[in-house]
């Protein structure tokens, strides 16, 4: 019943909704974790930075998690003191728990995430705890956090699906939603497709693993989502999700928000340029097709002159 009453009052009240669509860049921290390579702490600054000029809001920066499971951002500190923090831009960080909290308070960090999953087995494989007790963590985390005035964003996995367990049901994923706004999340991010949402609190965060992460944001802008996730160039994947892809691609999310008559205040241009350019830093293929595109394009213009 939960599940069928905030379904319908996302149909009802879509049409409420102004053109305008926040995109969260994840790229830094979600893309970047979950790359082979390990950059040099420069480089993601310079990412950063660059992303910082293109008119995004909201730039996840690092995780404050331990580097024997994420090494990839053992230089979180250094990443976050060391970025040109903009005026009107966010740069939450991911923190597991109480000490990756303190670690992030440290360096003045003013948002968090936190990550939960639908899928009993994935909470174990990612986060090593059950759902419920994961809940309890959260509940530590985010208490502590509104001491400090930090605001918490939440995340939650599996939510069409899992790897080890297969289908998910919705009202798993309502359960853990409606457990991370009441404890205080001021937004939830839903990973893959959308299972459960109300507009003005929930986010879509896609994968790309079957190529459906564009049809399922088009899917969900029609139920009134304002708010995605997406990394550039497609960046990441799921290192506990065997043949999971990169995130949705800003660049190919911008194209389409664009198309469709959105406006997001963020440069396209600006952002496959950059999406070219950390793919050379990391030595992979850019998985951005506007991206890919674009730059083919500019190529034969060039070759043509």
């Amino acid at each position: 019943m939960l599940l069928r009453k905030i379904i319908l009052n996302v149909r009802n009240h879509a049409k409420k909704f102004s053109n305008y669509v926040k995109v969260v860049e994840v790229g830094p921290r979600d893309g970047l974790q979950n790359e082979k390579k390990i950059l040099p702490s420069s480089i993601k600054i310079e990412l950063i930075n660059k992303l910082s000029q293109t008119g995004l809001k909201t730039i996840e920066a690092t995780s404050f998690v331990s580097p024997k499971w994420i090494p990839q951002m053992q230089d979180n500190a250094t990443v976050f003191k060391s970025i040109d923090k903009k005026t009107g831009i966010n740069y939450p960080v991911l923190v597991p728990n109480l000490k990756g909290l303190q670690s992030a308070l440290e360096v003045s960090v003013k948002e968090i995430a936190i990550f939960g999953a639908a899928s009993e087995s994935f909470s174990h494989r990612n986060i090593n705890c059950s759902i419920e007790e994961s809940i309890k963590r959260f509940k530590e985390v985010i208490l502590e956090a509104q001491k400090n005035n930090i605001k918490t964003r939440g995340y939650i996995s599996c939510i069409a699906g899992c790897p080890y367990e297969g289908n998910i049901k919705a009202s798993a994923v309502a359960k853990v939603a409606d457990a991370m706004l009441q404890l205080g999340c001021y937004e939830i991010s839903l990973g893959d497709t959308i299972g459960v949402g109300n507009f003005e609190e929930f986010a879509l965060h896609c994968h790309d693993t079957y190529g459906q992460a564009l049809a399922n944001t088009y899917a969900s802008l029609e139920y009134g989502v304002r708010i995605f996730d997406a990394s550039v160039a497609g960046l990441g994947g799921c290192p506990y999700a065997a043949g999971a892809s990169g995130n949705l691609a800003t660049e190919d999310l911008l194209y389409l928000l664009s198309e469709q008559g959105f406006n997001t205040d963020v440069n396209l241009n600006e952002l496959i340029k950059i999406g070219e350019w950390i793919s050379g830093e990391l030595g992979r293929t850019n998985m951005s097709k506007v991206g890919l595109a674009t730059i083919a394009k500019e190529k034969l213009k060039k070759k043509l002159q």
